[in-house]
């Protein structure tokens, strides 16, 4: 078994124990509060899977760096060769909310490039996974990504910001907007062929990105910044700018509509 599938292993076995956590506390109304600065809610559930993910991944993998939405910011990750890259739960505000879209985004970077993932929705039982040199894979089969080649008609997950015309060339192209509250799970749903394009114009966090990213790759998706430049992590500031995610021509199609940023 290569290193990677061991990592994919690991963190798939910490997935599904951070999904037990979570679903201790869903629909109970555990305490949660505003972050502040923008950053949005937090609550117990969010610490407590974030407390075991820190313990059992670390201990696993002493020598692997750290980054968490839910840690202190530990500089020691920048001069580690592997990081674990965790948002403990993405979507938090469908958890409070009692929706069953959220997610466990778990990954392991080699030297600023994701080498394992793994994206674990608990309610909806569904588990993505991938490794740097193995297929996409949801619940163990293989994903088959979406084929449209035109921006025009694609249905693209993203926010209300993305209707804005100012982001674009030539105007919003008439693509069929669609959410989830989950950012990983929008890659994976790419992935997966359910929808054609995930598209962020605010800077995404690495954590809410990593694993997912792997998934569309290995899934034979092309996911960048928005400006096309290549994703890399474990950066000293954990943010690309913007996301782009799509199939090779589609991605092309989409790049060429959007205005460089910043304008």
């Amino acid at each position: 078994m290569s290193d990677f599938s061991q990592d994919l292993r690991l963190l798939t076995e910490a997935a599904h124990a951070a999904g037990e956590i979570a679903l201790k506390y869903w629909r109970r109304k555990p305490e949660a509060w505003d972050k502040g600065d923008g950053a949005g809610p937090v609550s117990e559930a969010d610490l407590a899977v974030n407390d075991m993910l820190a313990t059992d991944l670390r201990a696993a993998r002493p020598d692997y760096g750290w980054l968490s939405e839910e840690s202190t910011d530990d500089p020691a990750r920048l001069e580690a060769e592997h990081v674990f890259i965790v948002d403990p739960i993405d979507g938090t505000r469908a958890f409070l909310n009692d929706e069953g879209s959220f997610a466990h985004a778990l990954a392991v970077v080699r030297s600023g490039e994701v080498v394992a993932g793994v994206v674990h929705l608990p309610v909806l039982g569904l588990t993505y996974g991938a490794t740097r040199d193995g297929a996409a894979t949801l619940n163990g089969q293989d994903l088959t990504p979406g084929t449209r080649t035109e921006a025009a008609g694609a249905t693209v997950l993203t926010s209300k910001l993305s209707d804005d015309g100012s982001h674009w060339r030539k105007g919003v192209p008439p693509y069929q907007r669609a959410f989830r509250p989950s950012l990983a799970w929008r890659l994976c749903l790419v992935a997966e062929g359910r929808f054609d394009a995930t598209l962020s114009l605010r800077p995404a966090w690495e954590w809410d990105i990593a694993a997912a990213s792997l998934i569309a790759d290995r899934a034979g998706l092309r996911s960048t910044d928005r400006q096309g430049q290549a994703l890399r992590f474990n950066n000293a500031v954990p943010q690309s700018n913007g996301l782009l995610v799509a199939n090779p021509t589609l991605h092309a199609a989409f790049l060429d509509e959007l205005r460089p940023w910043p304008l």
